[in-house]
């Protein structure tokens, strides 16, 4: 079961890198909680429960909104049971600012059901902040 839990992980990374929103949202459960990092920027609606406000109206039609070049690097996934763990990196620069980040990023997903259930988020909420200051 944990080598389709990562597979199902990978799909989604893959889907976010070609801005697939539909087959993000088809891997997430109907009650998906996304918390993200204390602090963040975009940590304002936390948690986020539906994929309609984690994906749709949530951070990252934000993102893609207010970042040039934004994308998130998975650089490890880990298999831990019905959990993923991803490290990585996210990057971009912030249009109004012309700020650019590498910040790191570790995402702990749930699996339930072939579903994703639960994604908590951890960042460098600092690089962002410093990133959208003018």
């Amino acid at each position: 079961m944990s080598q389709k839990n990562l597979q199902i992980v990978r799909g989604i990374y893959e889907a976010t890198a070609r801005r697939d929103i539909p087959a993000i949202v088809n891997a997430f459960d109907p009650e998906v909680e996304l918390r993200l990092a204390d602090n963040w920027i975009y940590a304002d609606r936390n948690p986020l429960i539906g994929p309609q406000a984690a994906i749709v109206e949530g951070p990252l039609s934000r993102l893609a909104m207010e970042w040039e070049g934004f994308s998130m690097i998975p650089e490890t996934l880990l298999d831990a049971g019905d959990h993923v763990v991803a490290l990585g990196v996210y990057t971009g620069m912030y249009k109004a600012t012309g700020k650019q980040i590498r910040a790191q990023f570790a995402h702990i997903w749930t699996i339930s059901r072939g579903k994703v259930r639960k994604l908590q988020q951890y960042t460098d909420t600092k690089q962002f902040a410093d990133a959208v200051k003018a």
